[in-house]
């Protein structure tokens, strides 16, 4: 038997899944693959260590009823069927909000699933589906060690003016502060830096994580200072559907003068904004690249011309800036939208290499340039992993 750590990764409308060998956890997962399409038409998809792609009819016939939950359950069967001589010793999630309870993974218990229940209004995206995928490893076996890896914990190192909203005091001790996301990705980042940057890694980096979801963090000794993001996932960055920062008053305005409903303006704010609500065409970044539309153009300026505005004011809680690192999906592979971002931080002394940055090359800025400008695959799955196994055990 081969012993393996699953790794999941259940997100608003999918399933990420990964199994790696509990002995060589840093090499390929053995499988990696993911269920789309979830509410609508479900699709699955899986690769062994090698890229071959696994049969495409595992989960054949998948309910479009089916939620998370169930659509877990029967992942873990297909993993059955599929190689019944791997062991598996712990299963590690990615929980997206961790509140002030968690700086760090923990195995999971009725206690923390129940302080974790309190914090689904906070990511009520994520949150909910982290969670029925903990339920359903749960009821299919019982006894497995579980592990939660929150996205929130890498930035507890920030200094707590960096926290702080300029609410009331009594709301701040209640737990109202800024807490970040999309730690998991910046954990791997920093633990990589080292072999981008050599001695550099300790210096003034800001990361920004593009994707659907997007975020950026300043971290100095390769610790979190500052990010994007706050008491939710909805601040900081304009996001695929996501508005990010927007003045508290027009908030105001949709209730109290339009007469929308919370959850009108809660569906507004976190579906139809963002990418998708300035182009009225898509949330995905390459279809807007392709697009010949105006509104096109016009979003992904937006996007650019936010996040340029937003890794400035990181620069400034950094104290100066040494290097810039683009990661996740746009991130990696968005030339476009690098090249927009940098060309508005040519004041910071950024100077990005054309070449080098519509080839997707690690190294982007021009080698005379003051800030080294960087692309670097995240990989969220091996850290959850290495942590499950940190608190479980390897074996032997």
């Amino acid at each position: 038997m081969n012993d393996a750590v699953l790794v999941l990764n259940a997100g608003s409308s999918s399933i990420k899944f990964a199994l790696f060998s509990a002995a060589d956890p840093e090499s390929a997962p053995l499988i990696k693959g993911r269920i789309g399409g979830i509410g609508r038409a479900p699709d699955f998809s899986a690769r062994d260590a090698d890229g071959v792609e696994l049969a495409e009819d595992g989960l054949i016939a998948i309910d479009t009823t089916a939620g998370h939950g169930e659509l877990t359950t029967r992942l873990l069967e297909w993993l059955d069927d599929h190689d019944n001589s791997l062991n598996l010793i712990a299963a590690g999630h990615r929980v997206v909000h961790g509140g002030q309870s968690f700086a760090a993974p923990a195995m999971i218990t009725a206690d923390v699933m129940s302080k974790l229940q309190k914090l689904v209004t906070l990511a009520p995206l994520h949150q909910p589906h982290n969670l029925a995928a903990v339920d359903a490893v749960s009821e299919r076996m019982a006894g497995l060690p579980q592990v939660a890896c929150f996205d929130t914990s890498f930035h507890r190192t920030q200094p707590r003016l960096a926290q702080l909203f300029a609410l009331p005091r009594e709301l701040s001790d209640q737990g109202l502060i800024r807490y970040g996301f999309h730690g998991l990705s910046y954990e791997y980042i920093a633990s990589v830096l080292p072999d981008h940057l050599g001695d550099g890694a300790n210096g003034r980096v800001v990361v920004a994580h593009l994707g659907n979801g997007a975020s950026m963090c300043a971290m100095k000794e390769r610790q979190s200072i500052a990010t994007t993001m706050g008491y939710t996932a909805l601040d900081g960055l304009m996001m695929g559907r996501r508005c990010g920062a927007i003045d508290p008053g027009v908030i105001l305005h949709l209730v109290n003068g339009m007469g929308m409903s919370p959850a009108e303006v809660e569906r507004l704010l976190y579906q139809k904004s963002g990418l998708l609500g300035v182009s009225g065409i898509s949330n995905n970044m390459q279809v807007l690249q392709e697009s010949a539309e105006p509104n096109a153009r016009e979003a992904i300026d937006l996007f650019c011309y936010r996040a340029a505005g937003q890794l400035g004011m990181l620069a400034t809680a950094l104290g100066g800036l040494d290097a810039i690192v683009f990661t996740a999906g746009i991130g990696e592979n968005s030339s476009t939208v690098r090249q927009r971002i940098c060309d508005r931080l040519t004041w910071l002394g950024v100077e990005l290499d054309v070449e080098a940055n519509q080839t997707n090359a690690t190294k982007i800025s021009r080698p005379e340039a003051a800030i080294e400008v960087l692309v670097v695959a995240t990989n969220e799955e091996q850290v959850i992993a290495k942590a499950a196994l940190g608190l479980v055990g390897a074996p032997g």
